[in-house]
């Protein structure tokens, strides 16, 4: 019998190997596919990745399960750092008895939320610089009733205004994986949002995309989030029945 060369061996523990590597990515690829499938939320990347295996690498495998879902009937999306099964875009029509139809926003909601997701960290006074009339509380209060917006912070200026936001909900709701994916200038223009001749000087903002306080805002604290209606009172201790 003729014996095994080196070669051979060195051959065969590759082959090996690499079937050990595939067995262990499909693997990887069914556990974060069946986190996803079972929530009803999106799923943080933190959150999954703390359910794989010491040192697997996230990115590669939610790129590789949203290919292998591209052109299906549901749809891997990103939604922020968050990732959900959405029904694909095309098919939306075969659900629409399922839905129940909600509220529509006015047309002043739908400005100020236009104007928080392009210009966000903003105030309520700055809102109103840019759309030249004032700003009801209750628009937005219908706004974070939604949870398309949120407070972020306090601005650090005299009377520290309250600086809103969009949340991960708003990307998820307008299919956007993130802020920086909101239609420019040219598609504003084809969707007829815009005038074709608009001023020479006239730019669209570009989004922050960050959760993290920038440097002129300061975080609600316990004290802000009572006063802005987010807690309870604390008052003082309850009487004695």
């Amino acid at each position: 019998m003729a014996q095994t060369n080196e070669a051979e061996i060195l051959a065969f523990d590759s082959v090996r190997s690499g079937s050990q590597e595939h067995a262990d990515l499909r693997e990887h690829l069914r556990m974060v596919e069946a986190i996803v499938f079972a929530s009803s939320d999106p799923v943080s990347e933190k959150g999954l990745s703390e359910r794989l295996p010491d040192g697997v690498e996230l990115e590669p495998l939610m790129r590789e399960l949203q290919q292998a879902y591209s052109g299906r009937g549901v749809n891997l999306v990103k939604v922020g750092n968050n990732w959900a099964f959405r029904t694909a875009d095309d098919l939306g029509f075969l659900l629409q008895k399922e839905t129940t139809e909600t509220r529509k926003l006015s047309r002043a909601a739908l400005e100020v939320l236009s104007i928080i997701a392009y210009h966000q960290p903003v105030t309520r006074a700055e809102i109103e610089e840019i759309r030249g009339v004032a700003t009801s509380k209750g628009t937005l209060d219908v706004l974070l009733e939604t949870e398309w917006v949120r407070m972020r912070g306090r601005r650090k200026t005299p009377g520290r205004p309250v600086t809103y936001g969009t949340t991960d909900a708003f990307l998820d709701q307008f299919s956007l994986e993130e802020l920086k994916d909101l239609p420019g200038l040219e598609e504003l223009k084809g969707a007829g949002l815009l005038r074709s001749q608009v001023p020479t000087n006239f730019m669209v903002p570009e989004p922050y995309d960050g959760d993290e306080l920038t440097e002129d805002e300061d975080p609600l604290l316990a004290d802000d989030l009572e006063e802005l209606g987010l807690l309870p009172p604390t008052g003082g201790d309850e009487e004695e029945a």
